[in-house]
């Protein structure tokens, strides 16, 4: 059912075009929106009403009319006045109004449709006879988002990842949880992988705040048949949690550009574990200080440039040396040379899936 809200919205709309005051009601006489007071209209004239075989009815200066859901009494509309132009804007607020439940209807229904698609709870002969019924497209090429919000049932940020994409009529936007808005989006042939990162990045720059806690956006590979959505849906979940173990510093992470971080992910903990043993013996990355940690992940970030990390770091070449050769000791690698350096970029980044899963068994 539509909301008073957006009864109300309509009702003014009217209102300021025809001049003619609206009320629609309840069955039961409770008012759902209004433009002005009802004075001498009791709810009990209205449930009256509502119970007489009569479609329509002048009565204490207003024309009454009867608002339909598929056969069904929804909802009573007053036209205030009791000549023919309110007569006449009464009809046409009702037809207004017959025509938003239908809308509402089926964009309710298209919402569950895309819910059970995502979640694969159709079978495939329900998706082409549902898609039709519905009139979405079974073969156009779609991409999964995927919007992680900063709180549970954030309704200002589903309202404004649909201010951006409501306008087209084959994109929907759903949830299928408490803390993800779902965004199914077609795609233009003009469309590329560029656009879509645009498009992604544009939303988690609309969304987020100076919050310490950031919105994150996620998105699939594109796909050309209906049924596949769910597959571009379940790649932009996995996008989600790699880019929050590996990437935590990017707010937008694409499944087509996970890189090492897909591989890692999809290791069993037992393996992790030897490979971590392997490396490291007991001197786990845990137990490095927090300087040590700086120190490599700046060195990382500088592309192994020695010079520039000790800039930006603040320290004598020297003392970055030192710090180096010192790690050198404690875990046999040197990460000033190549091998190396891979070697202990995959190895913490072993050890960070090796935390979120522990995390995810507490």
């Amino acid at each position: 059912m539509i909301s008073n809200q957006v009864i109300q919205a309509t009702i003014e709309e009217l209102r300021s075009i025809t001049k003619i005051d609206l009320c629609v009601t309840e069955t039961d006489g409770n008012t759902a929106a209004s433009t002005f007071e009802l004075e001498n209209i009791s709810q009990e004239m209205i449930r009256t009403f509502a119970q007489s075989p009569a479609e329509g009815q002048s009565l204490q200066g207003c024309h009454f009319f009867k608002v339909y859901d598929e056969g069904v009494l929804a909802y009573i509309l007053l036209a205030k006045g009791s000549g023919e132009d309110a007569y006449m804007i009464g009809k046409v607020a009702v037809s207004e109004l017959q025509n938003l439940i239908v809308a509402y209807k089926e964009r309710f229904d298209r919402n569950n449709f895309i819910q059970n698609l995502l979640l694969d709870n159709l079978l495939l002969v329900d998706i082409y006879s549902q898609a039709k019924k519905l009139h979405i497209e079974t073969e156009a090429v779609r991409v999964v988002y995927l919007v992680e919000t900063r709180d549970e049932k954030d309704a200002m940020a589903l309202e404004a990842v649909r201010s951006v994409f409501a306008p087209r009529s084959q994109d929907v936007i759903t949830a299928v949880d408490q803390k993800n808005i779902v965004v199914v989006k077609a795609v233009g042939e003009q469309d590329t992988y560029e656009t879509l990162e645009e498009i992604a990045g544009m939303l988690a720059n609309m969304l987020n705040t100076e919050d310490a806690e950031r919105v994150r956006v996620s998105y699939g590979t594109m796909v050309g048949q209906l049924k596949d959505v769910s597959k571009s849906y379940k790649e932009a979940k996995m996008a989600m949690e790699v880019g929050r173990i590996f990437y935590p510093e990017k707010t937008v992470t694409a499944y087509h550009t996970l890189g090492i971080g897909r591989l890692i992910y999809q290791l069993p903990l037992p393996l992790c574990e030897m490979f971590m043993k392997e490396i490291f013996g007991e001197n786990l990355p845990d137990t490095f200080d927090e300087e040590t940690l700086t120190t490599i992940e700046k060195f990382f970030e500088n592309n192994l440039n020695v010079s520039e990390t000790a800039r930006q770091l603040f320290v004598h070449r020297n003392t970055l040396v030192y710090r180096l050769e010192k790690l050198q000791k404690t875990t046999g690698l040197d990460i000033r040379v190549f091998e190396d350096a891979l070697t202990f970029k995959i190895a913490l980044m072993v050890a960070s899936y090796m935390k979120y899963l522990d995390r995810l068994s507490q």
